[in-house]
Order: structure tokens, then sequence, then C-alpha cells
């Protein structure tokens, strides 16, 4: 046996807190915890819903706690960044070429955006009508 320590490089905890773009990550693949959180409180809903309408009421009322709607709007927050995020990385993912010249990624990000609005708006009218 050998009597020799192996190297162990040490790593302080706050090593992604060094450089924005560690910050940046990892405060977009924790966001994913919560966002898990949020669509099981989604799913219940659903479950409550099947129950009738007594049980859904009671659901509603539960999301009308400051805590539950403080939890909305960082889950809210939470999203658009992830949202920000992803587009920006869209490029990167969709290698597109028209014509023999390879799209812009302004173009790319943008159709995603331009995609999103649309998404967002047949939703809302979807809920509204």
């Amino acid at each position: 046996m050998s009597k020799r320590k192996p190297y162990t490089r040490e790593l302080p905890t706050d090593w992604w807190m060094k450089q924005l773009f560690y910050t940046k990550y990892m405060l977009r693949e924790g966001s994913s915890v919560l966002i898990s959180i949020y669509s099981l409180i989604l799913a219940w809903g659903v479950l409550r819903l099947s129950q009738g309408e007594v049980a859904f009421n009671g659901w509603l009322e539960a999301l009308q706690n400051p805590f539950a709607i403080l939890l909305h709007l960082i889950a809210l927050v939470f999203a658009l960044y992830h949202t920000i995020t992803w587009f920006s990385l869209a490029p990167k993912a969709v290698d597109l070429w028209i014509k023999g010249k390879r799209l812009d990624d302004k173009v790319i990000i943008s159709g995603h955006y331009a995609a999103f609005i649309v998404a967002t708006v047949l939703c809302l009218l979807i809920i509204t009508l």
C-alpha cells in the first residue's frame, strides 16, 4: 500500500457566486426545483377539479393565501428567466441555412419570441372565451 495521500482540491461552497456566468447558470438550474413545485400545485388543482366543485373551490381558496401568491410571483419570475435564457441559447441548437448562408442568431431568437407571444395570446383567448 502506498502512503501517499491523493490530492483533493478544495471547493468553497460559494464557488458559483464568484463569476456571473456560474451564478446565472446555478439560478437557472436551481429554479427548476421551484418550477417543479409549481407544476405539482397545478396537478393538485386538476385532481381537485376531478373531485368536484367543492374540492376545487377549496383549492382556489388555498391559493388566496399570501404565501401562495408570493410563490406564484417567484415562479413567474423564474419561468420568465428560464424562457429568456433558453431563447438566447436557441441559435446554438437550431442551425438554419437559407441559400447557403447561415441564418442570423437575432432572427432565430426573434422567431422564438414571436412564437412565444402568439402562443401566449392564443392561450389567453382560449381561457377568456
